[in-house]
């Protein structure tokens, strides 16, 4: 029960099935060495909403798109990349999904915010402010 309450107190989220399939299987493997991290991408899995990727909803934060989005508590403004964890590199601003942050800027929608805990463990409160689709 106490799973259900968590992703109660979360927005939707949408995800494309097949990230979502790829997402799922990363978080098998890596379960072991980082199962906080693991669990948390379980949790956003179980709630998101799953789209084909021609019908996602528009300005979504989905895997290889950027993501510019306010920490409201220090006012910081960040525009991210994320990736999964093979390509990620912080001083090219790619970010792994298999990050807390990443974790939780996953299926999110430009103008959401989210309560999130970042490496400490300390909750920040993350807004999105633009989301720009992945390259082709």
């Amino acid at each position: 029960m106490e799973n259900t309450k968590k992703n109660t107190d979360r927005p939707v989220i949408h995800m494309i099935d097949k990230e979502s399939d790829e997402i799922e299987a990363l978080a098998m493997t890596m379960e072991a060495r980082n199962p906080k991290v693991a669990e948390l991408l379980y949790e956003e899995l179980d709630r998101a909403v799953l789209h084909p990727a021609d019908d996602m909803p528009p300005h979504t934060v989905t895997m290889n798109c950027k993501v510019e989005f306010v920490d409201e508590r220090s006012g910081a403004t960040r525009v991210l990349e994320l990736v999964y964890p093979k390509n990620a590199d912080i001083e090219k601003d790619r970010i792994s999904i298999f990050t807390p942050m990443g974790a939780g800027l996953i299926g999110m929608v430009a103008g959401e915010t989210i309560t999130w805990p970042d490496r400490s463990g300390a909750e920040r409160l993350l807004r999105i402010v633009n989301v720009t689709p992945p390259e082709e």
